[in-house]
């Protein structure tokens, strides 16, 4: 036999055995997968919703959620073979894993967080949940040391969600090697190609109905199984609603005159014409008032008491600011409140301009700290609303930690009630079904444009 085809006979047997060790991977997956199935019925949508491909030589095992109709999970053959010889549990602790990333949506954060550090926080909470569940049969080598560190975790995050571990991890600033250790002990999937896609929002929306379905079924399950809410927990912060604070401060904008040229009404025909009939001279000039819908009226109010911290408060209305002071938004002239309050009115302070925010960011002192009554504060603007104080309020803002007395009833005038809590590792109370709940990221207080002065004086 020659060498061309002795090369074609090492070809050959190479691919038969490739062949035969994908057929013996994809039935290990199918195990897994009817493993899973029976323990966990709850998650029969989210498992068909995956689907797996073999990519020999790549050395790993990684998921992609933007796949059309289905998350496909790419691995070498190799890789899972090796796994399931070591222990069948591998693998199907390895199809959880990637299961649970894509039911609390853990992709869809990727490009607005260090991902590092994101990397870490979602491994550490899909293995919490994992282990929680306490399924025979998915149990792994090095459970017991990932317990340990995660009952760590749990003093220092609260509940085990990858985004409380995330805050937390952004907070400590590991060091290089023990952030590598962590990722070393609870990695089991690589996070290649997370991150947003041409079908993002399709793909997210339906994982979205997925995890809220499972949220539905599970209730009757943890009953039987455990009292364990960690999976409830990871399935919460991956279906409550993520409001944009721009947008939702836009809401509040009304109709009126602003200076600015009106380029719809404006006819450039007569305007070029008279330039080069008269030279210098247009035969008409560009409107100078525009109607536009701007922000004119609004309350927001400020609680005092001790739970809410003068840094985060004063955060907060930079947030706000920043948003406020486009010329977009924001009309030259305007009645805004800032009243802050404990458990009664302390200060309201008028804001009819610009320069008048800024004075306020720049000097005001917060006053109050004693206990939290909502009420006060409504009583109050109604009293203003009465006395013509505003023409046309459209909303109230309430920043809050949540932890006080709320009116029983809707206010008497119709303007639109925000609570706003920046979110953090604590259950809200629950507000008034009248009012709207705005949980605010406190990734999105970090990004707020501090307002400074430049050596000229002027806002920057």
């Amino acid at each position: 036999m020659d060498k061309a085809a002795k090369a074609a006979a090492g070809f050959e047997r190479e691919d038969a055995a490739q062949k035969k060790r994908e057929i013996l991977a994809q039935k290990i997956w199918g195990l897994s997968r009817d493993r899973l199935l029976v323990s966990l019925r709850f998650l029969d949508v989210a498992l068909s919703s995956l689907r797996v491909q073999a990519r020999p030589g790549t050395g790993n095992v990684r998921c992609d959620v933007n796949a059309p109709q289905a998350a496909v999970i790419y691995y070498d053959p190799a890789v899972v073979l090796c796994l399931y010889k070591k222990s069948p549990a591998n693998v199907t602790r390895l199809y959880l894993h990637i299961l649970l990333h894509c039911i609390f949506s853990h992709s869809y954060r990727y490009d607005r967080v260090e991902q590092e550090l994101w990397d870490v926080a979602v491994d550490m909470a899909v293995e919490h949940v994992a282990m929680s569940l306490d399924l025979p049969g998915l149990e792994t080598a090095g459970d017991a040391e990932r317990g340990a560190v995660l009952a760590q975790w749990k003093e220092r995050a609260g509940a085990l969600t990858a985004e409380r571990i995330y805050r937390k991890l952004r907070a400590d600033r590991l060091g290089v090697s023990e952030l590598l250790e962590l990722g070393n002990l609870f990695r089991r999937d690589v996070h290649e190609g997370w991150g947003p896609v041409e079908t993002l929002e399709l793909t997210e929306a339906q994982w979205k109905k997925i995890s809220e379905r499972i949220k539905a079924e599970l209730k009757s399950f943890s009953e039987d199984k455990s009292d364990d809410r960690s999976i409830l927990q990871n399935l919460e912060e991956a279906t409550k609603e993520h409001y944009d604070y721009g947008d939702f401060l836009r809401r509040f904008s009304v109709s009126g005159e602003d200076m600015q040229i009106n380029d719809d009404e404006f006819d450039y025909v007569y305007y070029t014409y008279g330039l080069s009939l008269y030279g210098n001279l247009p035969l008409v000039e560009p409107l100078e008032y525009k109607d536009v819908n701007k922000i004119k009226e609004f309350v927001v109010a400020i609680d005092t008491s001790g739970s809410c911290r003068g840094e985060v408060v004063q955060t907060f209305l930079n947030k706000t600011y920043s948003i406020l002071k486009s010329s977009e938004n924001f009309f030259r002239k305007v009645n805004i409140h800032i009243i802050q309050c404990d458990s009664e009115v302390r200060r309201d302070t008028k804001i009819t301009n610009d320069d008048e925010f800024e004075a306020f960011l720049r000097e005001g002192q917060l006053e109050g700290f004693g206990s939290t009554d909502f009420r006060p504060v409504f009583a109050y603007v109604d009293r203003a609303i009465d006395q013509g104080e505003f023409e046309n309020l459209k909303g109230l803002i309430y920043f809050t930690d949540g932890y006080g007395v709320f009116p029983e009833r809707k206010p008497a005038h119709n303007y639109d009630t925000a609570f706003v809590f920046l979110e953090d590792d604590y259950e809200k109370p629950p507000t008034p079904p009248w009012a709207i709940k705005l949980i605010l990221p406190a990734e999105d207080l970090e990004r707020a444009e501090i307002f400074t002065r430049d050596e000229g004086g002027r806002s920057t």
